[in-house]
């Protein structure tokens, strides 16, 4: 089974788009195609995003806490045993490879959506 840490934006997104590369990523997770990684400041970042006024307008508080809770649930939440690494511009990114731990996966992927979408559909042919 594939491993992945999916970065905020690519679970929020999840949230308001219903057709490509995003909810593929996020159905995959949803059907066991893919094992998510992610720890408490991933988790942080999620509940303070999804209470953005954008989200808010959205989605009822029951329906933001049950989207936390199903992935408290269904994550597998990992502890951020280094330091942050300073490879990204955005500090938000470098607690997504701090989750993932870079150290640990010498060939560890870093990609968008899209290729990722790609990436899970070749191992379901395979």
């Amino acid at each position: 089974m594939i491993k992945a840490t999916y970065d905020t934006n690519t679970l929020v997104s999840g949230t308001t788009i219903s057709h490509g590369p995003i909810s593929n990523v996020i159905n995959a997770w949803i059907n066991d195609d893919v094992e998510m990684i992610t720890s408490e400041a991933l988790i942080d970042e999620l509940s303070r995003t999804l209470q953005k006024p954008y989200f808010t307008s959205r989605f009822s508080d029951k329906q933001t806490q049950s989207f936390i809770n199903v992935i408290r649930e269904r994550a597998t939440i990992v502890p951020i045993t280094s330091t942050l690494p300073t490879v990204s511009k955005d500090p938000d990114d470098n607690m997504v490879l701090a989750t993932a731990d870079i150290k640990q996966f010498k060939n560890i992927k870093i990609v968008n959506a899209r290729t990722f979408s790609e990436i899970i559909e070749d191992e379901k042919v395979a």
